[in-house]
């Protein structure tokens, strides 16, 4: 294949990958976009020279995350490229690593298994480097409403990437029609339909108690930055909208970042009159708050109010949003760009995210860290028996954002076996139970209520108890192993090179072609 031919098949895989994504087109049939993604990526770098390869990677990154960030360009333009460079490299470095024409020998079993493993490792790196990593645009959101969605029970959402990473290269392998091929290809496929079903009836933890809970959606418009709304109206669009929740509610959970003070959150008139609220409910209820810390820095934390009105636990956000609630280098980029949306500073908080509550004890992850699977494992294994997640969207215009959270939010219930309860001030708010099934949802800048029953579970899951580790050794093992040759396996004309002609030492092992003298 010519190199501007698999350039164009590259992009096209990172085109269709980018389109499984939420919101596109929002159907649970993108899953099977997203493997024909995958297989149009492996069929333009199998095999291929490093150069090519790198180049493809390079060109499928920009297909699939120019449109998967694209919510960044509302923010800065040149984050938006710096990023979108960025995570392509990442998975360009991916394809470069794979095995080339010379590591071809390796058979197209280690081939193909090769390409799922360099996928694994590249989503690694992204969701950890740098500042922390970028997990959003991952290509396991346009897999959680489809078949492959609950084998993240077993390795989390790096398991998922490489099932459907390995389907595309299976079905490719298959289709090329090579005796050779058809073996591994069988293989590739039956180890993708055995996980998927095992992660479908793998342990899911167990019911341990019924909530009534709610969350509150105050609504309103979107695409405001924080240094641009007023947050006084934003508080009381919650309080109003608190009047919707009735009675009977054991726990009621407002979003993240709706009650901004100045000071201290003790004492002040917002700590007085959701103290008041939580007693007119008779409810346990559960805050966003931003709290100064000086001049330059903020606290941004879950306040929990009990039933009476008393504040009996808080956490912390742990995982900050870089660049969007800290500076990294702060003294660095304020050369480079204007940081003016970001003034200060947030102080992280530490341990795992979990409040105690008249309700029981809860996991809590607010917004950006719901996308950090470590964040919901550490919750789960302190206890946690329902995961909270109150978020903030409203600073985003479209629903991009809004619906990776949302989808990101269900993988998160699938890989610790736990209901979800989701607010955010203008969406979306929800309800997930522990196989990750919207049980409800509210619509974008509306104000509303979510109301229902959740389950209480305890027990881990698998994922939950290895983490993604043994995943993790697997793929670099892989990857390791499809760099070198088969041990029996030869270059053509090797026999040739280990024959000797009669009177020049050892009797002739092989037979030379053409004229020249026999054995």
């Amino acid at each position: 294949m010519s190199a501007p031919r698999t350039l164009a098949l590259a992009a096209i895989g990172g085109v269709l990958l980018a389109l499984s994504l939420p919101p596109w087109p929002g159907s649970t049939g993108t899953w099977v976009v997203g493997v024909a993604g995958a297989a149009a990526l492996f069929a333009a770098v199998d095999g291929r020279r490093v150069r090519t390869r790198l180049g493809a990677g390079m060109v499928a990154g920009l297909g699939l995350y120019v449109p998967g960030l694209w919510w960044m360009r509302d923010f800065s333009l040149p984050g938006f490229v710096a990023a979108v460079v960025l995570e392509a490299a990442i998975l360009a470095g991916a394809m470069a690593v794979m095995p080339g024409p010379r590591a071809i020998r390796a058979g197209p079993g280690l081939r193909l298994a090769a390409f799922p493993a360099a996928l694994v490792l590249a989503e690694a790196v992204r969701g950890a480097w740098p500042f922390g990593g970028l997990p959003l645009a991952g290509i396991e959101l346009g897999q959680v409403a489809g078949p492959l969605g609950p084998a993240a029970r077993l390795g989390g959402r790096l398991l998922v990437v490489g099932l459907v990473s390995g389907a595309g290269a299976a079905v490719v392998t298959a289709a090329r029609r090579r005796r050779r091929g058809l073996v591994p290809a069988v293989v590739g496929v039956a180890v993708v339909v055995v996980t998927a079903v095992g992660g479908a009836v793998a342990p899911a933890g167990r019911f341990n108690g019924e909530l009534t809970v709610a969350a509150v959606q105050g609504g309103g418009l979107r695409g405001l930055r924080a240094v641009e709304s007023d947050p006084t109206p934003v508080f009381d669009a919650h309080l109003q909208a608190s009047a919707m929740v009735g009675a009977g509610a054991d726990v009621v959970l407002w979003p993240e970042d709706v009650v901004d003070v100045a000071g201290t959150f003790a004492g002040s008139s917002e700590e007085q009159v959701l103290s008041a609220l939580a007693a007119g409910l008779n409810a346990t209820l559960i805050v966003g708050i931003v709290e100064d810390v000086g001049d330059d820095r903020f606290r941004n934390a879950s306040v929990v109010f009990a039933p009476d009105g008393r504040i009996v636990d808080r956490y912390d956000k742990v995982h900050r949003v870089p660049f969007g609630e800290y500076i990294p280098a702060r003294s660095f980029f304020d050369r480079l760009a204007d940081l003016s949306a970001v003034p200060r500073d947030a102080i992280a908080g530490q341990g795992p995210g979990v409040v105690d509550t008249p309700s029981g004890r809860f996991g809590v992850l607010i917004s950006y860290e719901v996308f950090f699977a470590d964040r919901s494992r550490a919750a789960v294994r302190a206890g946690g028996r329902l995961l909270l997640v109150p978020t903030n969207a409203s600073s985003y215009r479209d629903a991009q954002v809004p619906a990776q959270q949302l989808a990101v939010a269900r993988l998160r219930a699938l890989e610790t076996a736990r209901w979800v309860l989701q607010a955010a001030p203008t969406g979306y708010s929800a309800i997930i139970d522990h196989q990750g099934r919207v049980v409800a949802r509210s619509d974008l800048g509306l104000p509303a209520v979510l109301r229902g029953d959740v389950q209480l579970r305890t027990g881990r899951t698998v994922f939950v108890s290895l983490g993604p580790a043994p995943l993790l050794v697997v793929a670099a093992a892989l990857l390791l192993a499809a760099q070198f040759p088969h041990p029996n396996r030869r270059r053509p004309g090797e026999g040739l090179r280990r024959a000797r002609w009669p009177g020049r030492g050892r009797p002739l092992r092989g037979r030379a072609p053409g004229p020249g003298p026999s054995p």
